[in-house]
């Protein structure tokens, strides 16, 4: 197959969001319900991504490819839509470790994708390729080609600190340990992927989706170029808080935030943000924070953030686009 078979003519991005999880992914299906899909750019985190049964899986890339794609497991939260597990199933009988649960369907997009990186070609190519056969006309690109890891450092039964995969710490210990440190192995030698540096610097507006600020914005953050070009743009920047009334919408971002010192809530988020971003939207539920937001000069913005429906999810990304412009 041709590289030129995984190329998409380079199209002006409007809006860049960087995004991860399953918050950036109903956020998105909303943006390209709201604006115009082929002037979006989602720059996703791959620090997620992870070798099972000798597949390599992007559980970020493909919780977006898959919501925008219409074919999204909205039941389980992940996956494929009408799945089945015949296959990681039949997998235990052989005694194999099964506890990262991979569909049947879900196989398909990891075989291809292993198999083209094997063959030499990029995964900002590869993830072009399968977003073009869901016929995703937004722009999906890793945030780099290079290998990133988030690592987090737990503590074990003993209390003595040991080192974890995220889906380790996440999926197969059900974020039990508690969290002592977080890190990004491999970011200070990865370069941004083609693409994200020219989407962030052209954008009109720039979003960062309602994602873990730790794991899902925090490797994306530590891609060298990223955050200084973020910083530089700050005006343009707006963030949706994924915190409502002092807890996460979805998924362990409080577990994460407090052990290093963010506080759980949206003044939190606004905070760890404030140097690179000038427009926090925070849930209407959380108006008494907005004094304290802004004394760290950063704007408000209130919104339903629940997203309870792809309407809803549309109008907050109308309210979102429509503070920056």
């Amino acid at each position: 197959m041709p590289p030129s078979a995984f190329l998409r003519p380079n199209l002006p991005s409007v809006i860049a969001a960087l995004a991860g999880g399953v918050g950036a992914a109903k956020f998105l299906a909303g943006l390209v319900r709201s604006e115009p899909p082929r002037e979006i750019t989602a720059i996703v985190n791959v620090a997620d991504d992870q070798e099972f049964h000798g597949l390599y899986v992007c559980p970020d890339i493909d919780s977006v490819t898959y919501t925008l794609g219409g074919v999204n497991n909205t039941k389980l939260g992940w996956g494929r839509e009408s799945e089945t597990f015949r296959t990681i199933d039949e997998l235990g009988r052989f005694g194999v470790a099964n506890w990262f649960r991979l569909g049947d369907l879900d196989l398909a997009t990891h075989i291809f994708r292993t198999d083209q990186l094997r063959k030499g070609r990029t995964l900002a190519e590869v993830t072009n390729h399968i977003t073009r056969s869901f016929e995703i006309e937004a722009t999906l690109i890793p945030a780099t080609n290079d290998r990133i890891t988030t690592v987090i450092t737990a503590a074990a039964a003993n209390g003595e600190p040991h080192d974890l995969a995220m889906q380790e710490w996440f999926v197969r210990d059900r974020c039990e340990p508690i969290v002592r440190a977080v890190h990004f192995e491999g970011a200070d030698g990865a370069s941004p992927a083609p693409g994200v540096l020219a989407a962030l610097a052209d954008a009109e507006i720039i979003v960062i989706c309602p994602s873990n600020p730790v794991i899902s914005i925090g490797p994306l953050l530590a891609i060298p170029g990223i955050k200084d070009l973020l910083a530089d743009r700050r005006d343009r920047v707006v963030a949706i808080s994924p915190i409502v009334a002092g807890a996460p919408v979805k998924g362990p971002a409080d577990l994460l935030m407090r052990p290093l010192g963010i506080e759980v809530s949206c003044f939190g988020v606004a905070e760890q943000y404030r140097e690179f971003c000038s427009t926090v939207v925070f849930d209407i539920v959380d108006q008494d924070q907005a004094e304290r937001i802004e004394a760290v000069g950063v704007r408000c913005v209130s919104a339903d953030t629940m997203m309870t429906s792809p309407d809803v999810a549309a109008k907050l990304a109308g309210i979102v686009v429509g503070a920056m412009r």
